[in-house]
């Protein structure tokens, strides 16, 4: 297997970082298989496979604003895989349960088109993350 054009690591900067731990370890190692990878006082890192991982670090206090906005240049959501619509749903569940914001919930599943299953929601930086059933 070459490893030639694959994502090494995201590494999101976030507002707070005990706010977006709970939200991405919820999703990330609950729900999707990723184990922490590493620690440290301003961020954490959070590992699928020995390819890639995922990095939230603590931005300073003076560069919390202006905050994000996915409408902006620059990131619009990242996506992830989901095996099967059980999975998916337990996920949606939690989202209400924990009081995490879904979007386009009105047009859910089919948010992103007809043949295009899938379940939106923010982080707490109202990042967007993408939850697609394969």
């Amino acid at each position: 297997m070459t490893t030639n054009g694959m994502i090494h690591h995201i590494e999101l900067y976030v507002s707070d970082l005990t706010a977006s731990k709970k939200f991405w370890e919820w999703l990330l190692v609950k729900h999707l298989g990723y184990t922490v990878y590493q620690t440290w006082l301003q961020g954490i890192s959070y590992r699928k496979d020995a390819q890639s991982y995922i990095v939230l670090v603590q931005v300073s206090q003076d560069k919390i604003t202006p905050s994000y906005n996915r409408t902006h240049v620059g990131l619009n959501h990242i996506a992830f895989s989901i095996s099967d619509k059980q999975s998916l749903l337990q996920i949606k569940s939690e989202v209400h349960n924990l009081n995490y914001k879904e979007l386009y919930e009105n047009r859910y599943p089919y948010a992103g088109g007809k043949k295009h299953y899938a379940l939106y929601v923010e982080d707490p930086d109202r990042i967007k993350v993408e939850l697609v059933l394969d």
